[in-house]
Parts: structure tokens; sequence; C-alpha cells
């Protein structure tokens, strides 16, 4: 008979719920090895829970500042006096102490720009197939006209149009296919189509263009009467305080040290200032964020590795990492500081309180840096001084092998072991639940067997005295 068969008749014999009887004794037999299985669990999975909730949030923390730092507001700026003539912006790593340049734009760079003649029938208008050839080098323009050509050193660009390009539309996009260093688009008005060619900006970048066979109406270039020059390829003309100078782009690097110079319009005999802005505002706000932030974190840290209920009471990744919290503020960030200049966070006015959250001091932390200004930015400087001290600490405590990560792997293979011996639990509850079922289901058979003799001779006892 089937376990099933015989969980369903138990009892019928003796009048005793076996099966109920069965389910008590064998769950009071694992009651007390399920009850520390399932505590071991939670606590695994609590453990496991808060490592992961660490390791995020060290990480996450280490990424802002580092983003912050890598942004540029942290440190001093140049300043243009007339930002509708010229634009400055810091370049990385530069030191702007002490800037202070004047600029003049006399002419901005621009590109050759040159079109044909309308096209009557629009874009669709064929032009034929062959070859267009495209010389760069330098140009002399009178009106609309290009007056002289002289080729540069680089070799003529050859761009085929075959007959799926043999329209005026097929042509622009042969020419941009082949990134010869020119853009090509179709312009139209009621007069018809035109082709025009944009080329880079520069004296140098002045170009012709030339067609074989039926593309000759495309030319462009010297002495050609079936295209304009719309704009003439030039350099930009600055003079850096009163020196003269030309560059190919409106984009200027090197001409002030550390600033890249965007030319917005030129504006001759106007005298632009490039002078720097220290981000004093920028920097106190920082701090008082970065201080905010940390506290938050320690915070995290501590109740985690509380002796009494923290879940990582006993883990010494969390430990350690509480521990380099702590000491921070006492960390070097700038290890060539000068005698009396800050070289830490206590230094500039953050310190640590009782309970080892900080704190900072304002009034302590305005006179560090207006004393020492470019201290102050060394210390929040990008992939340096802070930035690199809290990294640090994110990679170590986040470490597969030394750091949360080991203790992360430690805990889920625990709590794969629990789940096995689990596993186990439910077997042998499951082969016991078997066994006692199947020795209940013999008891209550011998039972049913001495009821029905008891009751066979119950009925004689009756009729032997009915009988008398």
């Amino acid at each position: 008979m089937a376990i099933e068969s015989i969980a369903k008749t138990l009892g019928t014999g003796s009048g005793v719920d076996v099966t109920a009887l069965v389910n008590g004794l064998v769950e009071a037999s694992f009651a007390n090895k399920n009850a520390a299985l399932t505590a071991k669990t939670e606590k695994l999975t609590a453990q496991i829970s808060k490592v992961s909730e660490l390791k995020s949030t060290i990480s996450d923390f280490a990424s802002a500042l580092a983003a912050l730092t890598a942004g540029g507001t942290l440190a001093t700026q140049p300043t243009s006096s007339k930002t509708d003539i010229v634009t400055a912006t810091r370049l990385a790593g530069a030191d702007l102490t002490g800037l202070n340049a004047s600029v003049e734009v006399r002419q901005l760079a621009q590109g050759q720009v040159a079109s044909t003649d309308p096209f009557a029938g629009g874009d669709t208008t064929v032009v034929g197939t062959g070859t267009l050839t495209l010389t760069f080098g330098t140009a002399t323009v009178s009106g609309t006209s290009m007056t002289a050509f002289t080729a540069g050193p680089a070799a003529p660009i050859s761009i085929t149009i075959d007959s799926e390009h043999n329209t005026l539309a097929g042509v622009a996009q042969a020419i941009n296919a082949a990134n010869a260093g020119v853009t090509a688009s179709i312009m139209t008005d009621s007069s018809g189509a035109r082709l025009v060619v944009k080329g880079a900006t520069g004296a140098s970048q002045a170009f012709q263009l030339k067609g074989s066979s039926q593309l000759t109406e495309l030319d462009i270039g010297r002495n050609e009467t079936g295209s304009d020059i719309n704009s003439v390829a030039q350099d930009a003309i600055v003079a850096l305080d009163g020196v003269q100078t030309r560059y190919t782009t409106n984009s200027i690097y090197g001409l002030v040290e550390g600033v890249r110079l965007d030319l917005v319009s030129a504006a001759v005999g106007t005298k632009v200032n490039i002078g720097a802005r220290a981000p004093t505002t920028e920097i106190a706000q920082s701090v008082t964020n970065f201080v905010e932030t940390f506290n938050e974190v320690y915070k995290m840290v501590k109740a985690a590795t509380n002796p009494v209920d923290g879940p990582l009471r006993g883990d010494p990744a969390a430990k350690d990492l509480l521990r380099q919290l702590k000491g921070l503020t006492l960390a070097t960030l700038v290890a060539d500081a000068g005698a009396d200049a800050p070289r830490s966070l206590a230094d500039i006015g953050v310190a640590t309180q009782r309970d080892g959250t900080l704190s900072v001091d304002t009034a302590r932390l305005g006179k560090m840096m207006t004393s020492f200004p470019s201290e102050i930015e060394a210390i929040f400087a990008q992939g340096t001084g802070l930035t690199k001290a809290l990294s640090d600490i994110a990679s170590k405590a986040t470490h597969r092998e030394t750091g949360l990560g080991v203790s992360e792997a430690n805990y889920t293979k625990a709590q794969d072991k629990a789940a096995e011996e689990k596993d186990d639990i439910l077997a042998a509850t499951e082969k016991m639940r078997t066994r006692m079922t199947q020795q209940f289901a013999a008891m209550d058979a011998k039972v049913a067997a001495y009821k029905s003799t008891q009751s066979f001779l119950e009925q004689q006892i009756k009729s032997w005295n009915g009988g008398n």
C-alpha cells in the first residue's frame, strides 16, 4: 500500500489520529535544527545585504567626489572681460595662479565656401559621370572670384562620380562619402539648385574642385565663371599683449598657458582681459557637502560593525573600513605643501567629533582658502589629494581578495551550504515521516485485529448469557 493510502487510513483501527501524531513527532524531532538553520540563514542574508550596501555606498561616494573634482569647478577658472569676443576655458591640470593677459581678436578663422551656378532642374538634374579632383592650397579672392591659387603639399584627391551618383544630389552624396576634407550640400531657391561646398577653417584650406568629362559644370577655382567663392579661407589673427599671431582655427591652445581660447567675434582695437577667479564659494560648499555625505556613510558603517547588534560586528573588512574612515581627516593629502601650509582635512577646519562624525570650522576654512589658495585647490585636485585618498579607501574596502568582496563571497558560500543543509534536513524529515507512518500503520493493523477479536468474544459472551 502506498504511503498516501496508509496515511488516509491511519487511525481507523485504533481510533487515534495517527497522522497528526506522526507529523507532530517528526516536527518536534527536527524543530531545533530547523530553528537554528533559519536563524543562520537570516543572519547570512542580513550580512550579504549589508556588505552589498556598504560596497555600493563607499564606491558611489568615491565616484561622486571624483566626478566633482574632474569637472574643474573646484579649480581656479580663467575669466574673460568680454565673452562676446572671446571665451576662456581651463585646461586639465593647469596652474592659473597670477594669470593676467590681454587679447585682441583681429580676424576670425573661416573656411572657404563655394557654390555653383543654379541648375533649373533642381537637385535631380543629371550632371554626368567622371571624376572630381579636389586640391587644397592657398587662394586669392576678389569679390566672388578666385583670381589666384597655389596648391599645397598634399596630393590632390580624386572623387569618382558613377551612374548611381550622376545627379546634383548624388554628387553631393559622393563628395561627403569620400571624407576628403570638404562637405557638400544642395541649396534650392526659385532659380534652381546649387551645389555648395565648404572647407575647413584656415588659409591653407582653400580648395579647387575640377571635373572631368561632363562634370566641368561643377568646377570651382581660379577663373571659373560657373561658380562663386562665397566665403574666403582665412586664418584667425590674434594679438597677445600686442604681439600678433595666426591660427587656423578659432579654438586656440597654447597662446595663454593652461587656457583654451574660443574666438567668438573679431573686434579690432578692443582689448579683452584674460584673468583668473579662485573657486572660493565652490570649495566651501563642496567641503560642507563632503562632510554631510561622509557622516551618513560613517554612521552606516559604524552601525553595521556595532559590537552588540551589528550584522558585520565580526567582519574584519568592515571594521577596517571604519578604521580608515576614522583616519581620513588626518591623512596627508598634499605631500609637498610648505611648512605652514595645510596638508590634511584637519588643517583646513574639518574636525572629528566624539561620535566619529565630522564638522566644519567655517572660519578656519575661510582663512586657509585666503592664505593658501593653491594648497586648498591641491587638496581637491582631480585624481590626487582627497579624491585619491577616498578612492584608495573604496578600492581597498571593495577588493575581491582582501576587502568586502571576500566577505560577500564567504557569506554567499555559507548561505549555499545552509541551503544544502536545509535540503538534507528536509530529506531526513520525509524519511522519518515515511518510517514512522509505516510503523504506526502496522500498529494500527494489530489494534484493529485485537478489536475484532474483542468484538467476537463480546458477542459470544452475550450469547452465552442469553442462553442461560
